[in-house]
């Protein structure tokens, strides 16, 4: 599918037609061709990590993705993964996790639980948050497999900062998976996030401005047409205009079959500007 940008800068002007757009996504599907050709042989083992998170007692997911460059350069005070050279070689590849966050399980929508209140506390509702740094204080995180924590490191930088121990703590603990399932399952979906047209659109573009319409239009270019309602973006720093985190809501009931259209849920749109840059590590 071929896409242009229409840009009418006054009521009157001529419409003026761009084909960056349409290069820019041909290059990115180039570049998703060869990142699946890779991991072709992963396939089976996504489909697996997916069903272990196909849970019937709430409604969707919300994965919350990081633009790593971008999220460092929003920060006053960056931490340890955007300070330490080895922890941010390789972030601007890709996407990495923040976290993979339910919506309220029917047993607390019954209980009159609020989507605020439940989005505030999560799982400790029920496991009382411990006090302190989760670093020090906060259960540890024990992956019965080595692959799946190297894979997990790499993915996740912020788990240097306990991002992992937080993420599991309150958004798996009380939902019926292990935390070997709920990581498992969480790298699978960034896998195919990366794998698709978004992911090379964004690796194409680092370190450019780029239209919010765009990135929009590259996420239903592999998702399917009118799915943009299932993306947001999120930007920070000066003038709100770096992309710090994409957000993508998922039918619970259908997250085996994601990236499918049917598998794909609506959430809050996001607050970005028009224009958006896709920051890249020096």
């Amino acid at each position: 599918m071929t896409y242009a940008t229409v840009v009418a800068d006054k009521p009157g002007q001529r419409w003026v037609l761009s084909l960056s757009l349409s290069l820019a996504l041909a290059l990115a599907l180039a570049l998703a061709m060869l990142g699946s050709t890779v991991e072709a042989h992963d396939a089976e083992e996504q489909r697996a990590a997916l069903l272990d998170l196909e849970q019937p007692h709430f409604d969707h997911y919300v994965l919350a993705l990081t633009w790593h460059p971008g999220f460092c350069g929003s920060r006053r005070q960056p931490p340890r993964e955007c300070r330490d050279p080895a922890l941010l070689a390789g972030t601007d590849e890709g996407f990495v996790l923040h976290g993979l966050w339910p919506s309220r399980p029917d047993r607390w929508i019954a209980q009159g639980l609020s989507t605020q209140e439940w989005q505030r506390q999560g799982c400790f509702i029920e496991r009382p948050r411990p006090a302190g740094d989760f670093c020090q204080a906060g259960p540890a995180i024990a992956l019965s497999d080595s692959a799946l924590e190297q894979e997990l490191t790499a993915a996740m930088p912020g788990s240097a900062s306990c991002l992992d121990r937080y993420e599991y703590a309150k958004h798996g603990a009380c939902m019926g998976m292990t935390d070997d399932q709920y990581f498992d399952g969480s790298l699978a979906l960034v896998e195919i996030v990366n794998d698709s047209a978004l992911g090379a659109f964004v690796r194409a573009q680092r370190g450019r401005t780029v239209a919010r319409r765009d990135l929009i239009a590259a996420f239903e270019e592999s998702f399917g047409r009118g799915s943009g309602r299932a993306l947001a973006l999120v930007c920070g720093g000066p003038g709100n205009r770096l992309l710090t985190e994409i957000r993508v809501g998922i039918e619970a009931e259908h997250v085996d079959d994601f990236p499918a259209r049917h598998s794909l849920a609506s959430v809050a749109f996001g607050r970005c500007p028009a224009r958006i840059e896709l920051r890249r590590n020096s």
